[in-house]
């Protein structure tokens, strides 16, 4: 092998220790994962296809719908920047694949249909039997909020510098390759509320990472480089989909082993236990026997009445 070729090939192990080549893969937290988490579908209990680090539970621990804040700035950047989809089916998905809780639909699309379904009932116009009275849908236990944060790094510039520095072919060469190099972050979080009492039960945390090495065509040429190269189309909706898996996976993990926080003294809503400066201490409850006694009359009030 000449020089020159040894060069360029030095060159390109250069750039790819620079950009870390061990997140080729997609990442989810701390480990790696398929190119696309969310795969296959759901039947009921049942599911198939789907991602093996999907954590699972072995019943369901109540019903949930998803509450998707549409007037959210995150939601503007999915919509508006990546074209993506709300994050409602991509979590419908996970949840009913996981076992651990039933959806049950709450989107203005999904509330409209099943009311157009009662009109129609009510109508006269539906079949005997078709039975779309009252009475019939399933209260959701839980509430499912999703939030995204966004990030997106450019690893082009440091292989740039360095690509001067070198200079001739090999410098070009390792400039091209880490300029095409684009690292794609994205951060997840999930809260769980119990619709009931209004308290938080679940919050949790996901995050994943893909780099792609969009200039490797130049080295190899076509043949090789035209495969590595399609990394640098990779949407983020690949990113943002383990992101959300890792923060379900995170949240699920807490839920299964679940217990209720709870207040010493009155309970929750009672008052609390951190006081107020002039107020009533926080764990005493207001009765008739604690409540302030009037003083005793004296002769001399007693003497003016």
């Amino acid at each position: 092998m000449s020089k020159k070729k040894l060069a360029v090939l030095a060159a390109a192990g250069a750039a790819m220790l620079l950009a870390g080549c061990e997140t080729t893969n997609l990442k989810m937290g701390s480990g790696s994962g398929a190119d696309t988490v969310a795969t296959g579908g759901a039947g009921g209990a049942t599911s198939s296809g789907e991602n093996s680090q999907l954590e699972k539970c072995a019943s369901p621990l109540g019903t949930v719908s998803l509450v998707e804040n549409q007037n959210a700035g995150w939601y503007t950047i999915l919509r508006d920047e990546y074209r993506l989809p709300p994050t409602a089916n991509l979590l419908r998905l996970m949840v009913q694949q996981s076992n651990c809780f039933v959806v049950v639909e709450r989107g203005a699309a999904g509330m409209r249909a099943m009311s157009r379904e009662r009109e129609l009932m009510q109508s006269g116009q539906m079949r005997g039997g078709s039975n779309f009275g009252g009475g019939q849908m399933v209260a959701s236990d839980y509430g499912l909020s999703p939030e995204i944060v966004f990030s997106e790094g450019n690893t082009g510039g440091l292989g740039g510098a360095l690509g001067g520095i070198i200079g001739g072919r090999a410098g070009s060469v390792l400039g091209g390759l880490s300029a095409g190099t684009k690292t794609r972050e994205a951060a997840a979080m999930l809260t769980l509320v119990d619709n009931r009492s209004g308290v938080q039960v679940g919050a949790s945390q996901g995050s994943a990472s893909k780099t792609d090495f969009g200039g490797m065509g130049q080295l190899f040429g076509s043949s090789a480089g035209g495969s590595l190269g399609g990394y640098q189309n990779t949407p983020q909706g690949k990113v943002i989909a383990a992101a959300f898996m890792d923060a379900y996976n995170q949240m699920v993990r807490s839920v299964r082993n679940y217990r209720a926080q709870s207040v010493q003294g009155q309970g929750l809503g009672g008052g609390g236990r951190l006081g107020v400066d002039g107020g009533a201490a926080p764990s005493q409850t207001y009765t008739p026997e604690n409540a302030p006694r009037k003083a005793a009359p004296t002769r001399r009030t007693q003497r003016r009445r």
